[in-house]
């Protein structure tokens, strides 16, 4: 295994949290902000947005922006 897979082995719990905690605090957001607020399609959207980061992060590491990080 190399360090980077055991390094990931030890945070991907936190990772998962720190996605879920970004998730859920924009979904409060949305609550606040929208009076009868449709809470699926406000997670629809939020996820749709954190997809978007994340496939715009996987380009980048595509073209190498993060080899030398």
């Amino acid at each position: 295994m190399t360090p980077q897979e055991q390094e990931i082995k030890k945070m991907r719990s936190e990772i998962t949290k720190e996605m879920r905690a970004v998730f859920k605090v924009n979904m409060k957001v949305f609550d606040w902000d929208i009076p009868e607020n449709d809470d699926r399609k406000s997670a629809e959207l939020i996820l749709r947005v954190m997809q978007d980061a994340l496939d715009d992060l996987n380009t980048e590491v595509s073209d190498g922006k993060y080899d030398s990080y």
